[in-house]
């Protein structure tokens, strides 16, 4: 991509001059946030795991909190997780200095090629969107790490040393989870993680500038995350939103919490016994805000199917097999909308809107 091009598209380099939302971001009618709609949902409106007790007696009553979780919201939050909170408070301050950094220094990350190892980019795809999304984004692939640390930012100073501390331990914490989950379904604890190919990793750290107007603009549209586990971390400005019974709710950020999702192919792995739930992000007027999800995902060319153990007469299985690639493919063609690309892979599907 051409360094005019980062200049023109990047939301963080046009807000400045803008006191109005440019035409190419504003929502349609029907798509707009409606935010006076908006459920103020209580501290509690997802699941908040202690993962204090994991390894004592406590670990029968987590895995259950899990499953109920996974098959209610497809959400929860943890807390007494592991990572430092000198750490995360790290990844966040050198996140939001990577984007306060002036513009000669990130544009020559600019790219819109999905598949780059680092790609500072904005919206989703928006070369295939009419309508793009107040976000701008910089995405590093960090499994293994030692492939990928020597392309990513050199400013700020110690962005590789906090990032990659930060996406090792979060890969651990990942990797926990993906096991509790796993034992939630009555499998092995490894049988996710072995399924999948031993997950891939991407760090993306999401910046959202204040908004001169958001009542007509979007963070990021409704959707499903389309890997397999997101482990997100946010600054304290709210505006995660998750579809609940037809309403959006808002999940505010809790201190010392991350948040943690279900993605599509757990999804697709539990043969529709867990969900990956509809979210959004919604931006304010006010406060810039920061978050920085690690998705994990499987390895390309490993094919995805419903276990075995969870197909049976009563429970056939609800998807045909593919490998991921093919799965984001697709979703990259289609972008970041409801209804997901889950349906094209149901056996029982009838011709897919993007074959």
């Amino acid at each position: 991509m051409a360094l005019e091009a980062a200049k023109k598209y990047l939301i963080t380099d046009i807000i400045s001059k803008k006191f109005e939302v440019p035409a190419n971001l504003v929502r349609p009618e029907h798509d707009r946030p409606n935010l006076h709609e908006v459920k103020e949902g209580a501290i509690n409106t997802i699941p908040i795991i202690d993962l204090k007790g994991i390894d004592g007696p406590d670990h029968p009553k987590i895995i259950d909190a899990i499953r109920q979780a996974c098959e209610v919201h497809g959400f929860f939050m943890v807390i007494n997780h592991g990572i430092a909170k000198e750490l995360v408070e790290g990844m966040l301050s050198v996140g939001r200095e990577f984007f306060h950094l002036p513009e000669s220094e990130r544009r020559h990350l600019y790219s819109e090629e999905p598949w780059k190892n680092v790609r500072l980019g904005t919206s989703f795809n928006r070369t295939s969107e009419n309508v793009q999304m107040w976000r701008d984004a910089l995405k590093v692939q960090c499994h293994p790490i030692e492939e990928y640390i020597n392309e990513w930012p050199t400013n700020p100073p110690n962005f590789r040393d906090v990032a990659a501390e930060y996406a090792k331990q979060v890969r651990e914490l990942g990797v926990r989870i993906t096991e509790l989950i796993s034992e939630s379904l009555g499998l092995e604890k490894t049988f996710l993680e072995e399924a999948m190919g031993g997950q891939l990793q991407t760090l993306s750290i999401n910046y959202y500038p204040p908004c001169p107007q958001p009542d007509l603009a979007l963070g990021l549209n409704s959707h499903t995350d389309p890997n397999s586990l997101t482990v997100l971390l946010q600054d304290e400005i709210s505006g995660l939103e998750v579809l609940r019974d037809g309403k959006w709710v808002a999940i505010h950020p809790v201190k010392d919490a991350l948040t943690i999702n279900i993605g599509d192919q757990i999804q697709v792995l539990s043969n529709d016994k867990y969900i990956s739930s509809v979210h959004r992000v919604t931006v304010n007027s006010k406060s810039e805000r920061l978050s920085i999800p690690i998705f994990l995902r499987p390895s390309d060319k490993i094919p995805m199917r419903p276990a075995e153990k969870l197909v049976d007469d009563k429970n056939p299985a609800v998807y045909r097999p593919y490998i991921y690639k093919e799965y984001f493919d697709k979703v990259w063609s289609k972008g970041l909308n409801i209804p997901t690309v889950l349906d094209c892979f149901k056996i029982e599907a009838k011709r897919c809107e993007l074959d």
